[in-house]
C-alpha cells in the first residue's frame, strides 16, 4: 500500500481552536469528546472508536503525569484515529525528495558556525506580519502544497509589503510527479523543490481567492491555471536549498532571510498540545511531511526551540504550531532507514542521515521572489 507523508487531516465539523486542554481531562469522556469535536458515528462505529479514545486517553493522561516531559499531550481531531488512518494521511513523496537533493546546486549561504554570535536570541516572523493565519489542508495529502505556498506567501510579503494568501490548490493540480515516485503529484504527494520549479515555469502562483482550495475531501483535480482566470501575484526567479543536516545555515537563512520549508518526522505529533516537543524517533527517523520552520527561541523552562507552523488547522496543537526541541550545540542525528519507504521508484540511497529534531535539519529550503515582478 502506498505510504503518503503525515499530511493529516481535519475529518469532522469545523470546530473551535479553543478545546478542552490537558490539565481538564481527567474527567473526560468519548461522550464529550464527540460533542465537542462534532463527530458522527454509527452504532456499531461508536463503540470502535470509543475502545481506540479511551485506550488513547488513558496514553495521554499517563504522559502528562511524567514531571520530566518538556511537552503535553492532548486531545484533538486525531485522538480517535487508528493508527492505519493515521498512516493513510500521510503526503512527501520521499523518492522524489531523494532524486531531487541529487541534482542541488551548491546552497548559497555557507556550512560555518561563525558568526552565530551576532543573531537575536529569538525570532518570530508572526511578528514582522509575514505570516498568514493558520490553515487545513484537510483529508488530502498536500502538506508539501502548503509549505510551499505558506513560504512563498512569507517571502513575498518581506519583498512586497503585502502578506497575500497564496493558491495551494495550483500547486496541487498543476505540479505533476513526472517520475511517478509512489504517487502522481497532487494527494499523492510532492516537494517544495519541484512546487518551487513548477511556479518558476508557470509564471507565478495565484491568491486563494482566484485558485481556491477544493481538495479539503481528498480528491485531485485537473489544473485550471490560466493567466486571464487565475493570473499569478507572486513570481520566483529561484530557489535555495540549504546544506543537509547543517546546524548553522538553517538558523542563519531563518534570522536574516525568512522562513523556509522544512521536511521532517511528523508520525508522533498526533498527539502534541503545547510545550518543546521531543518525542520523535531520533534513532531511525521517517521523514514525512513537509512544514513551514517561521522562528526560534529559548523557553525559560522548557528549553530551546524551533517554532514550527502546521496545516492541521488551529484545533492541533498551540493553535496550529509546535515547537521542537533546539540542540544548540551537537546535533542529534540518526538513520532513516526507509527513505523509499510508500514509493516505487528505484535507486535511490537505502538509507539516509537525518539530523535535528524530528529531522528538521535534512531538507530546508526557500524561494528566491522575482526582483522585476
Amino acid at each position: 500500500m502506498q505510504k503518503l507523508a503525515i499530511c493529516v487531516v481535519l475529518a469532522l465539523a469545523v470546530v473551535s481552536a479553543e478545546h478542552t486542554r490537558w490539565h481538564h481531562l481527567d474527567d473526560y469522556s468519548f461522550e464529550k469528546y464527540v460533542k465537542e469535536f462534532g463527530k458522527n458515528y454509527s452504532p456499531k462505529e461508536f463503540a470502535v472508536r470509543k475502545g481506540i479514545f479511551e485506550a488513547k486517553l488513558d496514553e495521554i493522561r499517563a504522559h502528562n503525569k511524567d514531571t520530566t516531559k518538556t511537552w503535553k499531550q492532548g486531545v484533538n481531531h486525531l485522538t480517535d484515529y487508528t493508527p492505519e488512518e493515521f498512516r493513510r494521511l500521510l503526503g512527501v513523496d520521499k523518492a522524489l525528495l531523494h532524486d531531487t537533493k541529487s541534482k542541488r546546486k551548491a546552497p548559497a549561504l555557507s556550512e560555518g558556525k561563525e558568526d552565530l554570535g551576532d543573531l537575536p536570541g529569538a525570532i518570530d516572523w508572526r511578528d514582522k506580519g509575514i505570516v498568514s493565519s493558520v490553515k487545513d489542508q484537510g483529508q488530502c495529502g498536500s502538506c508539501w502544497t502548503f509549505g510551499t505556498a505558506e513560504t512563498v506567501e512569507s517571502h513575498w510579503a518581506i519583498h512586497t509589503g503585502q502578506l497575500t494568501d497564496l493558491s495551494e490548490q495550483q500547486i496541487l493540480d498543476c505540479t505533476p510527479n513526472t517520475n511517478d515516485c509512489g504517487g502522481t503529484g497532487g494527494c499523492g504527494g510532492g516537494t517544495a523543490e519541484i512546487a518551487y520549479a513548477k511556479i518558476m515555469q508557470i509564471g507565478g502562483l495565484s491568491t486563494e481567492w482566484t485558485y481556491p482550495y477544493t481538495s479539503y475531501w481528498g480528491s485531485n483535480f485537473q489544473c485550471k491555471y490560466s493567466g486571464n482566470t487565475t493570473p499569478p501575484l507572486a513570481k520566483l526567479s529561484s530557489y535555495v536549498v540549504l546544506p543537509s543536516n547543517s546546524y548553522s545555515p538553517v538558523i542563519k537563512a531563518l534570522a536574516n532571510v525568512g522562513p523556509l520549508a522544512i521536511n521532517v518526522d511528523a508520525s508522533a505529533w498526533a498527539v502534541y498540545e503545547s510545550g518543546v516537543f521531543d518525542g520523535c524517533n531520533q534513532t531511525n527517523p521517517d521523514i514525512d511531511h513537509v512544514v513551514q520552520l517561521v522562528g526560534y527561541g529559548t523557553d525559560t523552562q522548557l528549553g530551546s526551540y524551533w517554532l514550527v507552523r502546521n496545516s492541521w488547522s488551529p484545533v492541533w496543537g498551540e493553535k496550529g504550531y509546535i515547537r521542537l526541541k533546539r540542540d544548540t550545540t551537537e546535533q542529534r542525528c540518526g538513520i532513516d532507514l526507509k527513505p523509499q519507504d510508500g514509493t516505487g521508484c528505484n535507486g535511490g540511497p537505502a538509507t539516509v542521515k537525518v539530523c535535528g529534531t524530528c529531522g528538521i535539519l535534512y531538507d530546508v529550503s526557500y524561494p528566491v521572489v522575482n526582483a522585476n515582478n
